[in-house]
């Protein structure tokens, strides 16, 4: 009886922390401009190995970036931040002409599909 116990204790403390670790995870969608595939990786790339952030995806033909993430362990804010430092406008944050000047030609978006 006394391991019936035990053993109902264990398997309750492992789905609690199971349905806790399920909750903090957000998705977000963010429009995010840009022209191709070179585009894609560039946005993409700082995600792969950046701490709570579970999957990153742009879209080139919806413009659309689809971030999961655990909203403790970093901030829809700092991920924007992270987007435009590579030289990409979100919908309410705009990267920096120094950034967006080292694009290459094909993924310059403003003043025409190719920055011209």
């Amino acid at each position: 009886m006394k391991h019936f116990f035990i053993t109902l204790l264990m398997c309750s403390l492992f789905v609690g922390v199971g349905a806790f670790a399920q909750g903090t995870t957000k998705t977000d969608t963010l429009h995010v401009s840009g022209n191709c595939g070179t585009c894609k990786k560039k946005i993409e790339s700082p995600f792969k190995h950046t701490d709570g952030v579970q999957s990153a995806t742009w879209d080139k033909s919806t413009k659309l970036f689809i971030v999961e993430y655990d909203p403790t362990k970093i901030t829809l804010d700092k991920i924007k931040e992270m987007i435009v430092a590579q030289g990409y406008d979100t919908e309410d944050l705009k990267a920096s002409d120094e950034a967006y000047a080292k694009l290459p030609k094909c993924c310059r978006y403003r003043s025409g599909p190719h920055g011209e």
